[in-house]
């Protein structure tokens, strides 16, 4: 069989099933899929702006981000072929019944990982390339703004360095529970800590860059890991932002920091990245399941829905 099917985004919040090209590799069938919330519905939306349309093509994606298009980078199957036939990996690949990559654009799972979590890889490489580009170190005060995937692997992560407070700080209060799996502790804004010695911000709201930016110490790093499309945010570089020497600065996955690069490829990131998923607690962020076959009438209702974090797509 050479056919394959895709979830494609047609119009702003529109999705349908439509045929997609295998491509080039061994053959990988699908068994679960990741929706990513924010990249994904800014996609949907229509909101990647025109001078990110080369950098943000993904592997395996068609069309363009005027539409149609096929997007998204959370895939785990199974290979039929070739040195790794029968191997669980996962692969940065769309929403697609069944596929071709290269084996060296696959990464096996652990033995230790559920194929189930796996569909957190991405998020997980994220929140690993903030950590290291935050420069947090053992003891430190650290705040997570923002609960969501990307925000809770980075609290996650950040809770392993001995002695560090983490706090993850969100608007809505059933988060609490989320922090609490993870192990860190949690704080609605009007009670976030203060002169924290690195802050992280994953909300992609203006008032969340605010807050962090508020609650950040004396010559502390404000790491800005939203990506808000092509929406225009305000940043509040008054008051005291230069008489502290804060530290503002992106986190972007798409590159390896500049200090770990000669050392660290993608392939080694990545697999890093699936080792430290084999902690059950990361299944807190897996907050809804949904049969591919219904995954166009479903789509739209996913990305809109605050509660969704991680929505993963069985096949």
């Amino acid at each position: 069989m050479n056919d394959a099917a895709a979830l494609w985004c047609i119009a702003p919040h529109q999705a349908e099933v439509r045929p997609a090209r295998l491509g080039e590799g061994v053959l990988v069938e699908t068994l679960f899929s990741g929706i990513s919330r924010g990249t994904e519905s800014l996609v949907a939306a229509g909101h990647v702006p025109v001078s990110e349309h080369l950098r943000m093509r993904g592997p395996g994606m068609e069309g363009d981000f005027l539409f149609p298009v096929k997007y998204g980078y959370c895939n785990v199957g199974r290979v039929t072929e070739g040195a790794l036939s029968g191997r669980f990996v996962f692969a940065l690949f769309p929403h697609q019944t069944r596929y071709r990559l290269p084996e060296t654009a696959l990464t096996p799972l652990p033995e230790t990982l559920p194929p189930e979590r796996a569909v957190l890889a991405a998020n997980m490489e994220t929140a690993l390339n903030i950590l290291w580009d935050s420069g947090a170190g053992a003891g430190d005060r650290i705040a997570i703004v923002g609960a969501g995937v990307v925000g809770g692997l980075a609290a996650f992560l950040a809770a392993r360095l001995p002695g560090a407070d983490v706090t993850l700080i969100d608007i809505n209060p059933a988060r609490a529970s989320l922090a609490t799996a993870l192990g860190v502790d949690f704080a609605l804004p009007d009670a976030a800590p203060q002169d924290c010695d690195v802050v992280i911000h994953t909300s992609a709201t203006e008032s969340g860059l605010a807050l962090a930016i508020a609650i950040a110490g004396q010559e502390a790093t404000v790491v800005e890991a939203s990506w808000h499309g092509n929406k225009q945010v305000a940043v509040p570089l008054g008051g005291a932002f230069h008489s502290r020497r804060l530290r503002l600065i992106s986190s972007q996955v798409g590159h390896v920091p500049a200090i770990r690069s000669p050392r660290w490829s993608y392939a080694r990131r990545m697999a890093k990245a699936l080792e430290l998923l084999s902690d059950p607690r990361c299944d807190t962020l897996i907050t809804g399941e949904t049969a591919f076959s219904d995954l166009p009438e479903a789509y739209a209702g996913i990305l809109a829905a605050p509660e969704t974090l991680c929505h993963r797509i069985r096949y």
